[in-house]
């Protein structure tokens, strides 16, 4: 009988030997957090039910971020996972001198594909504990060409050191380097099935009429750890997201707008987190922001800007704010609230909690 087990230890040749054991008896893996308390990782572990028994063909368990409330568990197949790994190294032109890094959190899907891809396609592979500038430095000096990362670790590194990078997480930032590659994707899609805003091998994407997501792929997830399958019979994934088709270069590409939940709606008018942080990102006085709604009894709600000051002695007013957003979109766009932080609560991988 095939089970989940859990890895419990650092990244590193360990936890990819640990993994392949795993697979090779047939079981399912459940990569835990090691940046979790030991009683909260057992609390996991629990949830997950892990010991309990997988179906046969289960390759892997992974939480999701629990950003919106308790994380649930995305479970992959092995046919998944492989559809994941062959996808990607074909949009990437991963050859036989490429070499693999994982440095981002194996607990999450961005980290834990590194490996499953490097796994599956024998592409030489470095794994890291955890993001550390010289340890990335080091690993490139060393070899490694392709590295997965999020845009708060892109900006800590050299990315020419790399022949691509892979950036998921959340909003990339306004300049790229050339040599970066846009995702979009989520636990349930076993890592990111959108590059640069054209799908993926074998990704299909559906836009509904209220502008919902819709994915169908051979990367989906079988269903969630409690039996739930949120695949409709025709085979899409709702993915809670919001987005469009727009012009590019080489034809259409998917414009991501952001989470459903996270819309803000003030006096009647549709507003997008994402596009007024993108703004906002732009003032010299603001090192980091997140937007997000704050209800109000008048308005519905109204934009809250959260921001980390690039001098805590000046830090902007609101005024600037709203002045800084309103030269370049419309005056409603503008954060009506302020509020000064040191830093903003952040997933793993480097999403807001806007909650």
């Amino acid at each position: 009988m095939a089970r989940l087990v859990a890895i419990d230890q650092a990244g590193g040749p360990a936890f990819v030997d640990e993994l392949r054991r795993v697979w090779d008896a047939g079981d399912a893996a459940f990569p835990v957090d090691q940046r979790l308390p030991a009683p909260r990782r057992a609390e996991l572990c629990a949830a997950m039910r892990v010991g309990a028994e997988v179906e046969d063909g289960d390759a892997l368990v992974v939480a999701t971020s629990g950003s919106t409330g308790r994380p649930k568990g995305v479970v992959l197949t092995h046919t998944a996972v492989a559809a994941s790994a062959q996808a990607t190294s074909v949009a990437l032109d991963v050859v036989d001198e490429d070499h693999w890094l994982a440095c981002l959190p194996l607990s999450h899907v961005g980290g834990l594909s590194v490996v499953t891809r490097a796994l599956l396609t024998s592409t030489a592979l470095t794994v890291l504990p955890r993001f550390d500038v010289a340890e990335v430095i080091r690993a490139a000096d060393a070899g490694a060409t392709l590295v997965s990362l999020v845009p708060t670790a892109l900006k800590r590194i050299e990315p020419s050191r790399f022949r691509r990078v892979v950036l998921g997480g959340t909003r990339p930032p306004q300049h790229l380097p050339v040599n970066a590659v846009t995702t979009y994707g989520m636990t349930e899609t076993g890592s990111g099935v959108v590059y640069d805003g054209r799908p993926l091998d074998g990704v299909e994407v559906r836009i509904d009429d209220a502008g919902g997501i819709h994915l169908r792929a051979p990367m989906l997830l079988r269903c969630y750890r409690d039996g739930v399958v949120p695949i409709d019979a025709d085979g899409w994934f709702a993915t809670g997201d919001v987005g469009r088709w727009v012009d590019g270069n080489e034809g259409p590409r998917l414009h991501v707008d952001g989470r459903r939940g996270d819309l803000i709606i003030s006096g009647g008018e549709n507003i997008w987190p994402d596009a007024v942080e993108a703004l906002l990102a732009t003032h010299p006085d603001v090192a980091e922001v997140m937007v997000r709604g704050a209800d109000d009894p008048e308005w519905g709600q109204l934009v809250e800007a959260v921001v980390v000051p690039v001098e805590n002695e000046r830090p902007p007013s609101l005024d600037d704010l709203r002045n800084h957003v309103k030269t370049a979109d419309a005056a409603y766009m503008a954060p009506q609230r302020l509020t000064l932080a040191t830093a903003l609560p952040r997933t793993a991988l480097g999403k807001p909690r806007r909650g």
